[in-house]
């Protein structure tokens, strides 16, 4: 199981990935599953990715080769004019891949299914964020859903949706997926540790910030504990129920 979370703010972009991979009830492995593509000046381009794990890793690794290698095929990913037009050869790229896999097609139940999270800022336009399906359609990030989830979404989700606010700094707002993440890893054997973040300050066309956190991250112990004790003093100075 995965859990990533992309969401915007008013000035930028934050990302958050955990690490965990697993094939069975004890045996779990550690694999990246964020990736960016950076022109400096030009374009950031983030992709969190959840699901099968071949098709994930053929996902990112068709898109880097394609950047690399001169084709006849359409604009790569380091190329295409729009996030948009990205979200759609990322959604085109995603449907090909789970189609070589499952001869005679594909649907959303295959084992071979993956969803994806695609963000960034291309000059000219506005930072955004994508949620792409496995079948390769896409949404996007609006003001009324200003964040994506992919994976072990339920678990995080509330505190999201309680606390975010657009004009959040950089710093509270990974306090709030710090939280988020917590919360999940507490209730959820198949998502942890180490975790993945990333910063892109709106305009900057440069990644801000990426660090890797780990149990040992003193930032996560003192995060982890101390919404342990805030939500025990909270539920204590609750009215407390009358029986009748």
């Amino acid at each position: 199981m995965t859990y990533c979370v992309g969401l915007r703010l008013n000035h930028g972009l934050v990302f958050m990935s955990d690490t965990r991979t697993n094939a069975g009830v004890d045996n779990f492995s550690v694999t990246k599953k964020m990736f960016t593509w950076h022109v400096p000046g030009e374009r950031v381009i983030t992709l969190m990715t959840a699901g099968n794990l071949a098709t994930t890793q053929a996902l990112i690794s068709l898109l880097e080769e394609r950047s690399k290698v001169p084709s006849d095929r359409s604009p790569t990913i380091l190329e295409q004019p729009t996030m948009f037009q990205v979200a759609r050869l990322v959604g085109a790229t995603l449907k090909e891949v789970i189609s070589d896999s499952v001869p005679g097609g594909q649907s959303s139940g295959s084992a071979f299914k993956a969803s994806v999270i695609l963000g960034g800022q291309i000059k000219g336009g506005a930072p955004t964020l994508f949620l792409i399906y496995p079948e390769g359609n896409f949404i996007e990030v609006t003001e009324d859903a200003p964040f994506f989830q992919i994976g072990e979404a339920k678990y995080g989700k509330p505190i999201l949706v309680r606390a975010y606010d657009a004009d959040m700094s950089f710093e509270d707002t990974i306090k709030l997926l710090m939280v988020s993440f917590d919360s999940t890893i507490k209730a959820n054997l198949s998502v942890g540790l180490p975790l993945d973040l990333q910063i892109y300050e709106r305009d900057s066309f440069d990644v801000s910030q990426q660090e890797r956190i780990t149990a040992d991250t003193p930032y996560y112990q003192s995060v982890s504990q101390g919404w342990g004790e805030a939500l025990r003093n909270a539920l204590m100075h609750l009215p407390t129920y009358t029986r009748s």
